[in-house]
């Protein structure tokens, strides 16, 4: 069972119908106790990181995430949820964030000419990820789809598994261990990001029978 992290991001609806549609066994909770028992867990994400992390405290769920990542339960950021896994962000002012993965959430540069960053965009997979199970039948340099304002600034660039080109090559896509995070929309990209999502299901064993 795949735990869809519920604290009241706005994709939720449309995160739940693109993973039940590649055969997604999961349930949409706020409970800590069934975040951490289960076999993986999503976290979607549209927004800010303040207005996230404000919501995943008070929820207790901020508390109990790093346990669940350190104990090999297979997770999946998505968007915000990506953001909200790095040490703080510099969105509306220096917070922390999660400190799951070490870095800052920075704001796009300037350079990059509109911000946000609303649309399609290629994903440049790292040739040291390119047989990983999350990107089986994604050819390098696929078009997934963003909205966002600030990027991933990890410190480890070892986990960076795919980049993107928008003023600056940002992390679109991290892996670690049983951790993946992507900075772009898969419940948005067409026929890849669906892909992206049964990658992940099946990564995790959490499958339905459909028939």
């Amino acid at each position: 069972m795949i735990a869809v992290i519920n604290y009241g991001a706005g994709n939720l609806p449309n995160v739940v119908r693109a993973l039940r549609r590649v055969g997604a066994n999961l349930t949409v909770t706020d409970n800590p106790e069934v975040i951490r028992s289960a076999q993986a867990v999503v976290l979607p994400g549209v927004g800010a990181t303040a207005d996230t992390m404000a919501s995943l405290r008070q929820l207790g769920i901020a508390a109990i995430l790093p346990e669940v990542v350190a104990a090999g339960t297979p997770f999946l950021g998505i968007c915000v949820g990506m953001q909200v896994l790095l040490s703080e962000s510099e969105e509306f002012g220096r917070h922390p964030c999660l400190d799951i993965v070490r870095g800052t959430v920075q704001r796009l540069p300037e350079s990059a000419g509109k911000i946000p960053q609303i649309g399609w965009n290629q994903m440049q997979i790292d040739p040291a990820f390119r047989d990983h199970p999350l990107f089986a039948d994604i050819p390098d340099g696929a078009d997934v789809y963003f909205v966002h304002s600030y990027y991933c600034d990890v410190a480890d660039p070892t986990i960076i598994a795919a980049r993107t080109d928008y003023g600056l090559l940002f992390p679109s896509v991290i892996i670690r261990d049983r951790l993946a995070a992507v900075q772009f929309h898969p419940e948005k990209s067409g026929d890849y990001g669906l892909r992206l999502l049964a990658n992940f299901v099946a990564w995790s064993g959490a499958t339905t029978q459909r028939g």
